[in-house]
């Protein structure tokens, strides 16, 4: 029974029904490593009859189809013309195969909406189902709706959206329809594990100076470990070549010149150029010495040098006076 096939006994199957001709056209969209375990599949390939090559050609057009339906109006209106067509179990089965095999994301109309009125949709609910929606947009949309929620709910949607981890499928599923119910509603288009803090620094990031501030002071009263990791995250060594050169003269006057070569040992040749250019030639010519002569050094001295100077980063752009660039459209000049 087609029930018992590993799915690349179905993809050998198919390949071979569908012909040289077409499978070689198949074969230019394939990666290396889905060549080589086609083949094999192929080559070990045990005979089958006509049920199985008629169920696994009619398994692929349902595929075929259900992906057509899902490009033209997303999942919920896929399975809607699959339950009228195969039934709610077949069509519950297809739609599964596509999402795992496409990687669907949830929240994929949320995308595609705008963001002002999505945060007016949901800035009433619960503070996890926030998080939980945050969670699978792009930082940047996501942050444009953290930075427009009333501030008292900003660093609780936060701290959820670090604490995330798996979530069931059913509460992703009721939320999905609640907010694409709410849009619909209101005559607006449609145009797993997630969050952590990485997701948080991101958003955090993306948001303006003002917005992260608050949220940060709130998060270090409610929860210090937490607003510590994401510290550490905020700013990492390597961003310190979009430093402003001006900047990165006021930080390089607060570290200690053995700080600085322990941190430059394991520097990238961009970073190094960018802190040398910015340092008087007898410190230059200190620094290449003193390396020399320091041999190895250990990647916990050399992270720990480097995350001193990030420290002392943070702690002169808390007290402005200097300024990290944020990569949005306000940083960039007008000539």
């Amino acid at each position: 029974m087609v029930e018992n096939l590993l799915p690349k006994e179905k993809a050998a199957i198919l390949m071979v029904v569908l012909g040289k001709d077409i499978s070689s056209k198949i074969y230019k969209h394939l990666t290396e490593d889905e060549i080589e375990q086609l083949t094999l599949g192929i080559t070990g390939l045990r005979s089958f009859d006509k049920e199985t090559r008629d169920a696994v050609v009619g398994e692929f057009y349902d595929l075929c189809v259900a992906q057509k339906y899902i490009s033209e109006g997303g999942i919920d209106y896929a399975r809607d013309v699959l339950v009228k067509a195969v039934g709610d179990d077949k069509a519950d089965e297809l739609i599964g195969k596509l999402s795992a095999a496409l990687q669907v994301r949830p929240f994929d109309f949320v995308r595609k909406a705008d963001t002002a009125q999505i945060s007016n949709l949901i800035q009433n609910e619960h503070p996890q189902t926030i998080a939980l929606i945050l969670s699978y947009l792009k930082p940047e949309q996501a942050a444009g709706i953290l930075s427009t929620l009333p501030e008292e709910l900003q660093a609780k949607v936060v701290e959820r959206v670090a604490d995330m981890g798996v979530v069931s499928m059913e509460y992703i599923r009721e939320a999905e329809r609640i907010l694409e119910y709410k849009i619909s509603s209101m005559g607006q288009e449609e145009s797993t594990t997630v969050g952590g803090v990485d997701m948080v620094v991101e958003m955090l990031a993306a948001t303006d100076r003002n917005t992260e501030k608050h949220i940060m002071d709130t998060v270090e009263e409610d929860n210090p470990d937490l607003a510590d990791e994401i510290h550490k995250r905020m700013f990492v060594f390597e961003d310190i070549v979009k430093l402003g050169n001006a900047d990165l003269q006021k930080v390089l006057k607060e570290i200690d010149n053995d700080i600085l070569t322990i941190a430059l040992k394991g520097a990238a040749e961009e970073i190094a150029e960018k802190i040398y250019a910015n340092i008087s030639k007898r410190l230059h010519d200190l620094i290449v010495e003193n390396m020399e002569y320091m041999g190895p050094v250990r990647v916990r001295d050399v992270e720990q040098a480097q995350q001193t100077i990030v420290n002392v980063i943070r702690k002169l752009e808390d007290a402005g006076e200097i300024e990290i660039s944020r990569g949005g459209a306000e940083d960039e000049l007008i000539v």
